[in-house]
C-alpha cells in the first residue's frame, strides 16, 4: 500500500537546517519523498514520519530515530557496517536536545510514555567501525565524555586535530586505514589505554608517543616504520606491543625500560640484532621475533616469567647453554628455519617445555638426554640431515622418538663409565650429570637387590623427575624412595623380580610413565588407581589375573 502523507509541520535542527514532520498513512514512508520538494517547499533537508519513526536524511545516511533514542539511555551508539561515507551531523550533536525534542521529553516522575528526561546520559562508546568513511568531521569536539572511539576498516585518509579534545578517550582503534601521519594533538589523550593503528601507512612514530604514559595496549602492526622512538620507554605499564610487520632494523636500549610488558611482537622485520635490555623485562611472557635477520638471541637473565620465545626464519647458528640457563621456564620454543648445527646437552634444562622445534636447520643429531624431558609433547626436527636418527623412528612422532632417545641413553649408560658418588657406594655406578642436569637417577642394570638410601637422598637433592630401576633384581619398593613420590614423572621397575607392589606407589602423584614389564606381579594394588596423570602403563610378561 503506497504511503499517503496528509499533513505536516515544519520546525529547525540545531543546525538551523528545517525539519518537515509528515503525517503518513501507512507502513512507512515513500521513499520518493527523499530529496524532493513537499508541496512547494524547496530545500528540504529531512522528512520525519511520526507513525515510523523513520528518517531520511538527503545527502546522508539514515539513523533511525528509535537507535538515537536508545543511545541517550545507553550511552553508547553502534553505527557499524552500515556502508556510511560520512557520518550523519545529528551524531556530533547527539549530546544536545533540539527545542523540537525538548518538547517530546516528559516532565512527569509517572509519565510512562515519551522519553523520559531523567533518562537521557551522555555519549561515551561511539563505533563507527566497517564503513566508507574518508573523514571526520571536527565536530567530534562535541562528544567530550568519549571513553571508547571505534573507526577501524574504513578509507581514513587523516584525522582532525580536534580528536585531541576528547580527553576523557581510553581506547581509541583506527586499524586498517590509509593513515600516514597522526595529528599532534593525539598525544594529549592522557588518559589512553588502549591504542590501534595496524594496517595503516605510517612511517614515522612521533617522540610524542611518550607522553601516553598510561597507554597498556599499543598494536603498529603492518605500518611502514623503520625506526622506533626511544621515548617508547616511557611506556612503563605497557603490557603489550605489536610492532610486526613493519621495516624496523633496529630497537632502541630504552624498550628495556618497560617493566609491565608480558608480550613483544616484532616479528617481520629487518632486525639483525636485539638490545641486551630486553633481558631486563622480568614479566615477559611472549616473545615473538621470527622472520627477521637475527644471527644470536640476547641472554634473558631476568626473563623469569617467560613461557614463549619464537625465533623461527632467523640466521641463528647456535643456542648457547648461557641462553639456555636464562629461559628455564619456557614451554614453547620455536627455532625452526635457522642455521642451527648442534644442540647442546643443557637444553634438558628447560624441564617445563612442551614444545619444540627445530624443524628445518643443520642439525645431525640431538642429544639422547632429551628423552627424559617428561613435560614435552611435541618435539618436531623435519628438515635436518640426521644421520644418527632412522627416518622411521623419525616419522613416528614425537612419543617414540622420545622413547627411542631414552633407550639409546640407557644402552650408552649402562656400557659406558660412570662416576662414583662416595666411597660407601663404589660398586654402585651412576651418572652425576644425568642426575644434576638431567634429573635423572639411573641403576639400571645393577643387579641391586636394594637401593642405598645415601642415593635417594641425593636424589632429592637434586630433584630428580625420573627414576630407572630396570633390570636389577628388586623385590619392594624400599620406603625411603617415598620422599622423591611428589616430583618423580617415570618411573622403571622393569625386568625385576617384584611379586606385588607395596601402597606407597600411590603416592607418585605427578607419575606420567610407569614401566613394570617383566616380573612376578599376580596382582595391583588399589592405590595405582590414584595416579590421575598416567598416561603410559606397560604391565607385560606379569601373571596378573585380576585388575584394579
Amino acid at each position: 500500500m503506497p504511503t499517503s502523507v496528509y499533513s505536516y509541520n515544519m520546525s529547525r535542527n540545531s543546525d538551523n537546517t528545517r525539519i518537515y514532520r509528515v503525517k503518513t498513512r501507512g507502513s512507512a514512508l515513500s521513499t520518493q519523498l527523499k530529496g524532493r520538494d513537499y508541496k512547494g517547499k524547496r530545500n528540504v533537508t529531512s522528512f520525519v514520519s511520526d507513525d515510523t519513526e523513520l528518517q531520511l536524511q538527503h545527502g546522508e545516511s539514515v539513523i533511525h530515530p528509535q537507535i538515537l533514542k536508545q543511545a541517550r539511555r545507553s550511552g553508547q551508539l553502534n553505527l557499524s557496517n552500515r556502508g556510511m561515507v560520512e557520518v550523519p551531523n545529528i551524531v556530533w550533536n547527539i549530546n544536545k536536545i533540539t527545542p523540537e525534542e525538548g518538547q517530546q521529553l516528559s516532565l512527569v516522575m509517572d509519565e510512562t510514555d515519551g522519553q523520559r528526561w531523567w533518562d537521557q546520559v551522555v555519549l561515551n562508546k561511539l563505533i563507527l567501525a566497517s564503513n566508507k568513511l574518508s573523514t571526520i568531521s571536527s565536530e567530534i569536539s562535541n562528544l567530550v565524555d568519549l571513553t571508547v572511539l571505534d573507526v577501524h576498516d574504513n578509507q581514513l585518509t587523516s584525522l582532525p586535530d580536534t580528536l585531541g579534545d576528547l580527553l576523557a578517550l581510553t581506547k581509541l582503534s583506527l586499524g586498517h586505514n590509509h593513515l600516514q601521519t597522526l595529528p599532534k594533538n593525539i598525544f594529549y589523550l592522557k588518559e589512553l589505554h588502549s591504542l590501534f593503528l595496524q594496517y595503516n601507512q605510517i612511517e614515522v612514530l612521533e617522540e610524542d608517543i611518550g607522553q601516553l604514559t598510561l597507554l597498556e595496549h599499543l598494536d603498529l602492526s603492518y605500518n611502514r616504520l623503520r625506526s622506533i622512538p626511544y621515548t617508547l620507554g616511557y611506556l612503563t605499564h605497557l603490557w603489550k606491543l605489536n610492532l610486526s610487520n613493519n621495516k624496523l632494523k633496529f630497537l632502541p636500549p630504552e624498550v628495556g625500560n618497560m617493566c609491565a610488558l608480558r608480550c613483544l611482537d616484532i616479528t617481520h622485520n629487518a632486525l639483525t640484532k636485539l638490545p641486551d635490555e630486553i633481558g631486563s623485562l622480568s614479566k615477559l611472557e611472549q616473545l615473538f621475533v621470527r622472520h627477521n635477520q637475527l644471527v644470536c638471541l640476547p641472554f634473558l637473565k631476568s626473563c623469569t616469567s617467560l613461557k614463549e620465545l619464537q625465533a623461527g626464519n632467523n640466521r641463528i647458528t647456535e643456542v648457547p647453554q648461557e641462553l639456555l640457563e636464562t629461559i628455564k621456564s619456557v614451554k614453547i620454543l620455536d627455532l625452526r628455519d635457522n642455521k642451527i648445527s648442534t644442540l647442546p646437552e643443557e637444553i634438558t634444562i628447560l624441564q617445563e617445555l612442551e614444545r619444540l622445534d627445530l624443524s628445518n636447520n643443520s642439525l645431525s643429531s640431538i642429544p639422547y638426554s632429551m628423552g627424559t624431558m617428561s613435560h614435552l609433547k611435541s618435539l618436531l626436527v623435519e628438515g635436518n640431515p640426521m644421520r644418527s636418527i632412522r627416518r622411521d623412528v623419525l616419522q613416528q612422532g614425537t612419543v617414540h622418538l622420545l622413547r627411542w632417545l631414552r633407550s639409546r641413553m640407557e644402552d650408552n649408560l649402562s656400557t659406558g663409565n660412570s662416576d662414583r658418588l662416595s666411597s660407601a657406594h663404589q660398586e654402585i655406578g651412576i651418572d652425576k650429570h644425568a642426575l644434576h642436569v638431567m634429573h635423572t637417577l639411573d641403576l639400571s642394570g645393577k643387579v641391586l637387590n636394594n637401593i642405598p638410601e645415601e642415593l635417594v637422598k641425593k636424589a632429592a637433592e637434586e630433584e630428580v623427575t625420573s627414576i630407572n630401576l630396570s633390570k636389577n633384581a628388586l623385590t619392594d619398593i624400599s620406603p625411603c624412595l617415598d620422599i622423591l613420590a611428589s616430583k618423580v614423572s617415570e618411573l622403571n621397575l622393569a625386568f625385576n623380580k617384584f611379586s606385588s607392589l607395596p601402597q606407597l606407589v600411590g603416592n607418585f602423584s605427578k607419575l606420567l610413565y610407569l614401566d613394570l614389564r617383566n616380573n612376578q606381579l599376580g596382582d595391583l594394588p588399589l592405590e595405582l588407581s590414584k595416579l590421575s596423570t598416567l598416561r603410559e602403563l606397560y604391565l607385560c610378561n606379569n601373571s596378573i589375573i585380576h585388575q584394579i
